[in-house]
């Protein structure tokens, strides 16, 4: 794999990130009652989750699949599979509560499905880091 295909992914990790991130707050937020304990979880998150999506993007880098749309739903399913666990055990974690973290993992499900299949559509379209498509 070439330096510009990791390049293209801790891109992508960092932006995913930012989006996640801030998304994570809000809802741990509004969920928790406490602007703390969202903020608390959000960063906390920076961490897992950029190492977790690191990964995950260098197992999809290595994949055969090439229709875009199939791709990029199969991927945010995996990538939401994972990402929930973490968020779960993190916010139960930083909470105390197990059903705190549970509630925030679920609604993230629907909130962060939509929003990571976005980004990589957008991404899709930049060929930053690809020395060519493989589609």
């Amino acid at each position: 794999m070439s330096d510009k295909s990791r390049k293209r992914h801790i891109a992508k990790a960092i932006t995913w990130r930012i989006v996640g991130t801030l998304d994570t707050m809000i809802l741990s937020w509004i969920i928790s009652g406490n602007p703390m304990t969202g903020l608390k979880i959000g960063l906390a998150e920076v961490t897992t989750k950029m190492i977790l999506y690191y990964f995950h993007e260098r197992i999809w880098f290595r994949t055969q699949i090439t229709n875009p749309n199939k791709r990029h739903i199969i991927k945010t399913i995996t990538w939401r599979i994972l990402g929930t666990i973490d968020t779960i055990i993190l916010a139960w974690i930083i909470s105390g509560d197990p059903m705190i973290g549970l509630k925030i993992g679920l609604v993230e499900v629907l909130t962060k499905m939509l929003l990571y299949y976005f980004h990589e559509r957008i991404w899709y379209k930049f060929d930053y880091g690809l020395d060519q498509r493989k589609n």
